[in-house]
């Protein structure tokens, strides 16, 4: 390879989905109880653990990627004369693009030989992962540099993502909905579904009451934006928050419905910073679609 393909531990890919693709990632950081951990896949911290210590009341707090992280990280990539194109966490969600684009412009004047490229995703978990998969697709078919960064730029707003939640308490702590609200969904199993907008934040578009109707609005919210709809030949990723049991429903009405998927539905685990916000009882969709509703 002439270039590197990168991005951030936020994809929440697995270990052997980064090793198999080949691509980079460096990692955010998170304190659960004050103890910073790093965001690695579950290696520090085991996520079963982890979202168990959430229920349990441990209080959780997420940091960027710094730049001076960015430019130790970016450097032996240069020195061995490689290109890079780093694709990073939503901007609405994050500030860690900014921190890339500061390393660049630092590293850029030590290296005027080479090309750094610094993309904002506009996505969040799995649903970034889906993208870095497709940019590796192209790599691999012999997409150079320039062109991807192109693509990227052209077609990230086409992934859709739509979120909903068994536990709403995370959601009142975040301050994505009032105390009052939470309470009062809570005892009426209201499950909020929420979607990424064009500025790549998460954002609530309906309620259901019962986890059943919320599963199945995904399931019509994939029908509805697919490309081409039930004829939808890409691949389709979920993620979850230690409740792979709803995941698996979610997947295999899926896998019913779209009979000409590229493979079955791949089932992620939302990581630590994700999941710092969501909380446990998450479960993220991902597919293509011709732009975002």
């Amino acid at each position: 390879m002439s270039y590197i393909l990168s991005c951030c531990s936020t994809a929440d890919l697995s270990q052997s989905h980064f090793d198999t693709r080949n691509i980079k990632y460096i990692c955010f950081h998170y304190l659960l109880d004050g103890k910073q951990y790093e965001d690695d896949l579950g290696k520090s911290m085991p996520l079963e653990k982890f979202y168990e210590a959430m229920k349990n009341g441990s209080q959780t707090k997420t940091s960027q990627i710094n730049t001076d992280e960015f430019i130790n990280y970016f450097r032996p990539m240069l020195e061995k004369n490689l290109d890079i194109l780093h694709v990073s966490l939503s901007s609405g969600i994050s500030g860690v693009y900014n921190s890339a684009c500061l390393a660049r412009d630092e590293l850029i004047k030590q290296f005027p030989q080479r090309k750094i490229y610094i993309v904002d995703s506009l996505c969040a978990s799995s649903g970034y992962g889906l993208l870095m998969d497709k940019l590796a697709d192209l790599r691999d078919g012999g997409m150079d540099i320039q062109n991807l960064y192109d693509w990227t730029e052209k077609n990230k707003l086409n992934l859709n993502h739509w979120f909903f939640t068994g536990d709403l308490s995370f959601f009142v702590k975040g301050g994505r909905i009032s105390k009052a609200a939470g309470w009062f969904g809570t005892a009426l199993k209201i499950h909020p579904l929420l979607c990424m907008d064009n500025e790549g934040k998460l954002v609530p578009k309906y309620k259901f009451r019962g986890k059943k109707k919320v599963i199945e609005a995904c399931l019509e919210q994939m029908k509805k934006l697919a490309q081409n709809g039930l004829d939808y030949n890409q691949k389709c990723y979920i993620s979850n928050s230690n409740c792979y049991d709803d995941a698996k429903q979610l997947a295999d009405l899926i896998e019913e419905n779209f009979k000409s998927l590229d493979g079955p539905v791949l089932i992620n685990n939302i990581g630590t910073v994700i999941g710092s916000h969501t909380g446990p009882g998450t479960v993220a969709l991902f597919f293509w679609g011709d732009g975002r509703n």
